[in-house]
């Protein structure tokens, strides 16, 4: 029995007969006396089990009204490999850095702590774990804020499954309205905050930005429910944030220098994508609306060309000339 396995078994031995010898508890794990006072030692000061020794009864006891309120630590995951520390840091960082980060880290500040207090049992102690922290960065572009007080709102709405009722600015034509919606899910895409949600002003399935949203209220309605294979299929089958059901596929073509990248990204779920015989990546995508797919070809221009179809061809070419005339060039 490994170390982890003896103290699980005395915990949970404890906890459920809550008077035991110290001759029960060696002969059932099955140990020597030192190293039984070693285990029960470092239940009692490390985690802080409820463990006391009755003199009277000459037995130990699990005393749970002695907590306080505070439940002692469980015992998973705190003899840590080193690939396991490095995951826990990791999380930590990206509690640390995600956005909405003031809001997120005050829920999270108990499981944080408790994450500190596990890094401390498996050997770092702050300053080594704040020397690793360093070393692991996560970092995240193009983000935009959104204020606390609207995620929240949000997110209690979709978990309570009521109606939200949102003033919501499109971002492309500026213009401001004001919605009843239904939440569907939460979507981190690109650093950033989606709502998938059923509009019952537009009578259809949207995907609204958290940081276009202002004076989210929770409605006494309660939200209605989409399968998620409609979900997916309406809002899932476009390229990016676009939604809707008539997809098209666009055929790209990267340069062999530049296909050694996009050849292990996944633009999206349902992409295809091969080699040809000149070592150029020949990627298909689906996508509905191509205002989001045009703005990543041209991140790759002039390392990709559009092969189909002729429509997307075209936008592409458009936008290519509209900033070379932009910049006077000609």
């Amino acid at each position: 029995m490994s170390k982890t396995e003896r103290l699980h078994q005395l915990s949970k031995t404890l906890r459920q007969r809550r008077r035991v010898t110290l001759a029960e508890l060696m002969q059932t794990l099955q140990v020597s006396r030192a190293t039984l006072m070693r285990d029960l030692d470092w239940l009692r000061v490390e985690l802080g089990h409820p463990i006391h020794w009755d003199h009277e009864a000459r037995c130990y006891v699990w005393r749970e009204s002695e907590l306080a309120g505070e439940q002692p630590e469980e015992m998973a995951g705190l003899w840590l490999r080193p690939s396991e520390v490095l995951a826990l840091v990791t999380l930590d960082q990206l509690l640390r850095d995600i956005q909405p980060g003031d809001l997120l880290r005050g829920h999270l500040q108990p499981l944080e702590n408790r994450l500190t207090k596990m890094l401390k049992q498996s050997g770092l102690d702050r300053s080594a774990q704040s020397l690793l922290g360093r070393r692991v960065r996560v970092i995240g572009l193009w983000q935009r804020r959104v204020p606390p007080q609207c995620f929240e709102t949000v997110g209690l709405a979709l978990t309570q499954r009521l109606r939200l009722r949102i003033h919501y600015q499109a971002r492309g034509s500026g213009q401001s309205s004001e919605r009843s919606v239904s939440p569907q899910r939460l979507i981190h895409y690109r650093s950033n905050w989606l709502l998938d949600a059923w509009c019952h002003e537009r009578d259809e399935l949207r995907s609204f930005s958290l940081d276009n949203i202002s004076q989210p209220q929770i409605e006494d309605t309660p939200a209605i429910d989409l399968p998620e294979d409609e979900l997916d299929q309406t809002l899932g089958n476009g390229y990016g944030i676009f939604s809707g059901k008539e997809v098209q596929w666009a055929t790209l073509r990267f340069s062999p220098e530049r296909a050694r990248w996009v050849a292990a990204e996944q633009w999206h779920p349902a992409q295809k994508g091969e080699w040809d015989s000149e070592g150029h990546w020949l990627l298909q995508i689906p996508y509905i609306d191509d205002r989001e797919l045009v703005m990543d070809i041209l991140r790759h221009t002039p390392e990709v060309e559009v092969l189909a179809p002729a429509a997307l061809r075209e936008r592409v070419l458009q936008r290519m000339r509209d900033g070379v005339a932009r910049w006077g060039v000609s």
